[in-house]
């Protein structure tokens, strides 16, 4: 993934608690990260009193942990020739409750697909819109809400805005995508790659599809030990699948068609679940109407 380098000292402390408190980085991904030596990370390091053991603990009860995800590490086990130069503004951490160094990675959005064509990649691996008339997109950052929600949105060269909230609850971390046309044609065909990378968790590296339970909207994956489970799901949903070389999970949603001046949306939902009936969580989750909030 691209160096950006910090633009402050807030962003380099915060980007530095990240990495090292809960992604556990060595100094080399740190620099890959930020686009610095070895040398520069260790002059950065020694400007913050922050170390893996003095990582504040998280109150009983507290809401999941969701964070930016820092780049410096690829998401993804294998398949890399599809996805390279990630771009981390798309791109979120959710750590597990279980475990607070296990974390898996939320593209939101992979890619968004049109009747114009492809109009945004969170990569380079197929040529977008953009990079075929030689327009390369602005870097952007997440925005840390005061409420913990993290939100980003892009306005892409043809007025098409497109954003994403995150909402960590409790019980699930919670989505919301929109999209506004801001062209003079109708956009149909939009549709959305949400891909829920799983690298990053303890017991859920196998690349296999054996591990994964699709019931649409949900998209499911457990844990080698079989009692352990990550959920993702998208309304409304358009494909769920999973890529084992990734490994990863998608339920990928569609936009409604959208005239101009108009605005769609989609509700997105992950949780975490301990236990085998996964059947029965899947009935419960279905039953909080969270596809109709």
């Amino acid at each position: 993934m691209e160096g950006r380098p910090p633009k402050d000292d807030e962003e380099l402390r915060l980007w530095l608690e990240s990495m090292i408190w809960y992604h556990h980085f060595s100094d080399e991904e740190i620099g890959a990260a930020f686009g610095m030596t070895l040398e520069e990370v260790m002059r950065a390091r020694s400007r913050f009193p922050i170390t893996v053991n003095n990582r504040p603990e998280r109150p009983a009860g507290s809401k999941l942990l969701v964070l930016p995800y820092p780049g410096g590490r690829h998401p993804r086990i294998q398949f890399l020739e599809g996805a390279v130069h990630p771009q981390r503004e798309t791109k979120v951490s959710i750590f597990t409750p279980w475990d607070p160094t296990s974390y898996v990675v939320a593209d939101v959005p992979e890619a968004i697909f049109s009747n114009l064509g492809l109009l945004y990649l969170a990569h380079t691996h197929v040529p977008t819109l953009w990079s075929q008339q030689g327009v390369e997109l602005p870097k952007l950052e997440w925005q840390r809400k005061e409420d913990g929600d993290l939100e980003m949105e892009r306005i892409l060269p043809n007025q098409v805005r497109f954003g994403t909230r995150v909402t960590p609850g409790r019980d699930a971390v919670r989505m919301e995508m929109w999209l506004v046309n801001g062209t003079a044609q109708p956009l149909t065909g939009l549709r959305v790659q949400n891909c829920v990378m799983l690298k990053g968790a303890t017991g859920f590296e196998q690349l296999t599809n054996d591990n994964k339970l699709f019931r649409s909207p949900y998209a499911a994956c457990r844990n080698a030990a079989g009692n352990r489970w990550v959920i993702t799901a998208w309304e409304p949903v358009q494909r769920v699948w999973g890529n084992p070389p990734c490994p990863c999970l998608h339920s990928d949603p569609q936009f409604p068609d959208c005239n101009p001046g108009e605005t769609s949306r989609l509700r997105g939902w992950l949780s975490f679940y301990e236990g085998v009936e996964i059947r029965k969580e899947l009935d419960r989750m279905e039953s909080t109407g969270w596809r109709r909030a």
